[in-house]
């Protein structure tokens, strides 16, 4: 991994994401519970990050030369389980089992649970902390792995999260690039507002950070902002992604609601439907 994307490998990402979406749905449907818009919103850059970006080995999930991905916002771990699937970390059959009694797959992620699942998470706010704690022991030990952490844009509203980004900024991580979801919504409203973030960019270059906007959903871009972050020696990197809650299920796209319902099996037929005649058209698109 690791490498250029090119053409034909961002074509076989682009299917794959919509088969991710799918999966999702099916698991969210399942369920009968958990959350809809942000995990659809996440799909391409989780895609891109277990197919293209991540040093990993689903056959090996302790490989201690790993990267590391933290998910600091837990509750859209439907997606990350899903691509997890997809991934060879464990069965596809097994994301039916999302918030089962006694499932691998809880509503939070859970590290000692599922392997390949980096820390237990649910309070927002907590996985830039224990991401730059990794990275910063990564550094003492002279361990070549880069780690990752993806957060939400509301979690921002949380103090603790400051307290890391100053931490990181402070003590140069540039093994640790953080990656915000920026999609504007959070449970009961806008994140304008409700409690504003912007200038979320100025907050961070404020806090010594090496700051890259992109489209959450190109995922050409996403990962040239992965490479460009490798560059940066003197300075952490945060990555903000501009995504569409809802991304590939046009009635729920930008929709506040559907930050923590799941469709029921109607709406999911429906939005299976959708997602499988957009994935015959991204097909058709290449060829």
């Amino acid at each position: 991994m690791n490498h250029i994307l090119h053409e034909e490998k961002l074509k076989d990402l682009e299917e794959l994401a919509n088969r991710i979406r799918q999966s999702l749905i099916e698991e969210l449907v399942e369920a009968k519970s958990g959350h809809t818009a942000g995990p659809l919103g996440m799909a391409d850059i989780f895609t891109a990050l277990y197919f293209h970006v991540l040093n990993h080995d689903p056959k090996n999930p302790e490989w201690e030369e790993r990267d590391r991905l933290i998910l600091s916002n837990g509750h859209i771990c439907p997606i990350r389980y899903a691509a997890m699937a997809h991934a060879g970390y464990f069965p596809l059959e097994e994301l039916k089992t999302l918030r089962k009694f006694g499932s691998r797959l809880q509503g939070h992620p859970e590290r000692e649970k599922l392997p390949g699942v980096e820390t237990t998470s649910g309070p927002l706010g907590s996985g830039l902390g224990q991401s730059a704690g990794i990275a910063y022991g990564a550094r003492m030990d002279g361990k070549k792995f880069r780690v990752y952490c993806a957060l939400s844009d509301a979690e921002h509203q949380a103090g603790n999260l400051w307290e890391a980004a100053m931490f990181a900024g402070n003590n140069k991580l540039h093994n640790l690039t953080g990656i915000v979801d920026r999609n504007n919504i959070q449970i009961n409203g806008m994140t304008e507002d409700i409690m504003p973030l912007e200038p979320l960019r100025a907050k961070y270059e404020a806090f010594n950070w090496h700051v890259i906007e992109v489209d959450g959903h190109n995922m050409e871009e996403f990962v040239d902002a992965v490479e460009e972050a490798k560059a940066i020696f003197e300075k952490p990197t945060v990555i903000i992604a501009h995504t569409i809650p809802g991304k590939g299920i046009k009635e729920i796209e930008f929709d506040f609601k559907w930050h923590g319902i799941p469709p029921k099996p109607e709406e999911g037929q429906k939005f299976l439907t959708e997602l499988r005649t957009l994935g015959g058209k991204i097909t058709g698109e290449h060829e």
